[in-house]
């Protein structure tokens, strides 16, 4: 039987149209199976499909389940953004007014919207820690990077299972051209410092092969993460803007703000498709 549900497009993470990254949301999705949403997820060809489902959490508002072409997600930052976005502008009302619960599989996730932007407060890491030595040698051979370029590195998995490397410039992370085949399966991140004076404090890059994304456009997830770990170690204040996705033609502009215990991501949402999708 075909069923004929709501769907958007979402431009996250940039106030430029079609300069962001979109993802795709269906709404009402509870009689989708996990197959129908994959499928779904690889046609689109989207970093990232999403679907609304009825939360199974009471204090949730709604529950999304997350797909790349290359399979699901436990947590992702620009479509936690850009579904929140549609749920909303589709009349969803959340039980509190100072914040609206998402359910996904990483747990529930807390989102405010004000009148600048969506953001969501960077969930728990599942692994923090240096990352071995002999990984280190493996990514800065894939990006073809001389030892001296890299300052530090860190896990930051919150769902995905990013890596990051801290680089000596801004400019250093925009001219890396890396070998997916050498990435293999690992996620990575790339962040570096812009210069004084520059339009954002950092530039951030994303690499995911394995799971059929070359490289991320804008990526939540793993601003959210970057920003727990270089506020924490003291390499970035508490309050900053990062820019992503120059190399792809994209403007992503990711802001930034912290507290003594948590970090709040947050960006521009505008929704450029709207209308019905038949399973």
């Amino acid at each position: 039987m075909t069923s004929t549900l709501k769907f958007s497009q979402v431009d996250v993470f940039s106030s430029e149209r079609h300069r962001g990254n979109p993802v795709a949301v269906v709404h009402d999705a509870d009689a989708l199976s996990t197959e129908d949403m994959a499928r779904f997820a690889r046609w689109t060809n989207l970093s990232e499909t999403t679907f609304l489902l009825t939360p199974s959490d009471s204090e949730a508002d709604y529950r999304l389940r997350i797909f790349t072409p290359g399979g699901e997600l436990p947590f992702a930052g620009h479509p936690t953004l850009g579904s929140c976005h549609a749920w909303l502008e589709e009349g969803g009302t959340p039980q509190c007014s100072d914040e609206i619960f998402q359910q996904c599989e990483l747990g529930l996730v807390r989102i405010r919207n004000t009148a600048q932007a969506l953001s969501f407060a960077a969930p728990d890491l599942l692994r923090t820690g240096p990352i071995e030595p002999e990984l280190v040698n493996t990514l800065m051979a894939a990006l073809s990077l001389p030892a001296d370029a890299l300052l530090d590195h860190q896990w930051v998995d919150n769902g995905p299972g990013w890596c990051a490397l801290l680089l000596d410039s801004a400019q250093r992370v925009l001219d890396v051209s890396p070998d997916f085949s050498a990435l293999g399966t690992n996620c990575l991140g790339l962040v570096g410092r812009h210069a004084a004076g520059s339009d954002s404090d950092f530039e951030v890059r994303a690499f995911v092969p394995d799971m059929g994304i070359p490289e991320d456009p804008v990526t939540g997830s793993l601003n959210a993460s970057i920003a727990q770990w270089l506020i924490r170690t003291g390499q970035a204040p508490a309050n900053y803007t990062a820019t992503q996705g120059r190399v792809l033609g994209r403007a992503g502009r990711i802001c930034i703000n912290g507290t003594s215990d948590e970090v709040w991501v947050g960006g521009a949402t505008e929704t450029g498709i709207r209308g019905e999708v038949k399973f």
